[in-house]
């Protein structure tokens, strides 16, 4: 459980990150039931269901600030919702119950559920709209990626911090239409692409692992997506921007009324996740770059790959959980 240390500016504690791997375990497990059978929305629904079914027996009074919609448009995990047994320390939660839902639904790589966890008003509270971003993973001293910036003189910048060519870079962008003149630039700078069709938090935490051979990741998906990236970055290091995308006046009116007052901002990490204390959660679903997803153990047990961040703690920890069923 967590607790408050009067003694120092503590809020978190250990257990609370293994509770939070512990969602995320849920989630994932629920999901995978139907991975590859063609319903990525039955398997959200069964993913919101376990997340929101495990939040609820946490010691926590949470708040959902990124979550599954807008309280008209999300039957749960809606933003704004209270989560937890409302005793316990205040935190602001962000959630992606299932990160890649098309992935799941279609067995492809890199499927995952998601929660970050911080103290009460340490997260950007972003509306369900689009944002663009751009994200590099070495925590550089001087922010060298700019949305304002041309592709090519990114690239550049990258290169020249990593001591290595343009050409050497590797990019991950999402395989959308709206990405055909960025993806035009970025061949014509030099560089490499790797094109995805879902699963943008995981591109953006690639970054930071050299062992990914991800150098950035650049184009326009969710801001939900966003600041839970975010949140990862903040407790690994590394470099991110982004900019709230709005449709019309009814999506900017929206953010209006949830704090977001410049309309054109630019967002860095500190920006949208500036707790004293974060923790960034993740299971595999499907097996991806980062995480094995689950597995069954001759009808004895399930196995999940988590990671558990902790920016107070300076912790990465991967987690290998079984999961004993229940005889029959």
């Amino acid at each position: 459980m967590a607790n408050k240390n009067t003694n120092s500016d503590v809020i978190f504690d250990v257990n609370l990150s293994i509770e939070a791997v512990g969602v995320t375990e849920a989630a994932a497990i629920a999901s995978y039931e139907l991975m590859g059978k063609g319903d990525e929305k039955a398997a959200d629904q069964v993913a919101v269901n376990a997340m929101r079914n495990a939040l609820r027996k946490m010691n926590i009074e949470g708040t959902v600030v990124i979550g599954e919609g807008e309280r008209d448009k999300a039957p749960m995990l809606f933003i704004g919702e209270k989560v937890g047994s409302g005793v316990g320390p205040k935190i602001d939660i962000a959630l992606d119950p299932l990160e890649g839902t098309t992935i799941c639904a279609t067995g492809g790589a890199n499927s995952m559920s998601v929660i970050a966890m911080t103290e009460s008003g340490g997260l950007l509270n972003a509306p369900d709209v689009y944002m663009e971003k751009i994200a590099v993973g070495l925590p550089y001293k001087e922010q060298i990626v700019d949305l304002d910036e041309k592709i090519s003189k990114n690239l550049k910048n990258l290169a020249l911090a990593k001591k290595c060519e343009v050409e050497d870079l590797m990019v991950v962008v999402l395989d959308r239409p709206r990405h055909q003149e960025l993806i035009a630039n970025i061949r014509e700078a030099g560089a490499r692409i790797q094109l995805i069709s879902d699963g943008d938090i995981a591109a953006v935490i690639a970054t930071t692992r050299p062992e990914s051979g991800v150098d950035m990741y650049v184009g326009t998906g969710g801001a939900p997506e966003g600041v839970l990236a975010a949140a990862a970055l903040a407790t690994t290091g590394g470099q991110m921007m982004g900019k709230l995308v709005f449709n019309d006046e009814e999506q900017i009116e929206r953010a209006k009324t949830m704090g977001i007052n410049d309309i054109n901002k630019k967002y860095i990490v500190s920006d949208m996740a500036n707790g004293k204390e974060i923790i960034f959660a993740a299971t595999g679903v499907t097996d991806g770059s980062m995480l094995d997803g689950v597995k069954y153990k001759k009808n004895k047990s399930i196995i999940t790959h988590s990671i558990a961040m902790s920016s107070h703690f300076k912790t990465i920890r991967q987690i290998r959980t079984e999961h004993r069923l229940k005889a029959v």
